[in-house]
């Protein structure tokens, strides 16, 4: 198979990116929070925290706070094949009951990024939000990209539009 993708588990309980049905056009993407640090950031610097252990369970978790915008680690590494790129976008359900989005979205990940792959998380709501270890926090589309050379020369009108936003007079 000439268009696969090369996966690179790098911890044993890591989940690689999964459909969740035959019709389904993303993959999602599960937060790896086990023993982890998670970088943050409210826009004006950035700073490091750790996961937490839930006592009853064992499970690791992460507390988001309102605003914040947090560095989820999914713990695995990927090669994409050349002329594939991964669009990062939220999970609607994700989105809808918890208030966590991607706000790059949709971000990408080169074919040639060597290291492990994460996810912008940012909390919308005026409450904490806790993501789970091994939680559904994104989902991953692939796309095929042109690589276009740039020629210097005169761009003429070749339409009646002008003026960009809204030229279609809508």
């Amino acid at each position: 198979m000439a268009d696969a993708i090369t996966l690179e588990l790098l911890y044993e309980d890591a989940r690689a990116p999964e459909r969740a049905t035959e019709g389904s056009a993303g993959y999602d993407l599960f937060a790896y929070l086990t023993g982890r640090t998670v970088s943050l950031s409210d826009g004006t610097g950035v700073k490091d925290a750790m996961s937490q252990t839930n006592d009853g369970t064992g499970a690791s978790y992460f507390v988001l706070q309102p605003g914040i915008t947090a560095r989820i680690p999914l713990g695995f590494k990927a090669r994409l094949p050349q002329g594939f790129e991964a669009q990062i976008r939220p999970r609607s359900g994700t989105a809808f009951k918890k208030g966590l989005t991607v706000p790059n979205a949709p971000g990408t990940v080169d074919s040639d990024y060597p290291d492990e792959w994460m996810v912008l998380i940012r909390n919308e709501t005026s409450i904490p939000q806790s993501i789970e270890h091994g939680e559904r926090i994104a989902q991953m589309v692939l796309g095929r990209f042109e690589i276009l050379a740039f020629e210097r020369g005169t761009v003429t009108k070749s339409t009646s539009r002008a003026g960009g936003f809204g030229s279609t007079g809508r």
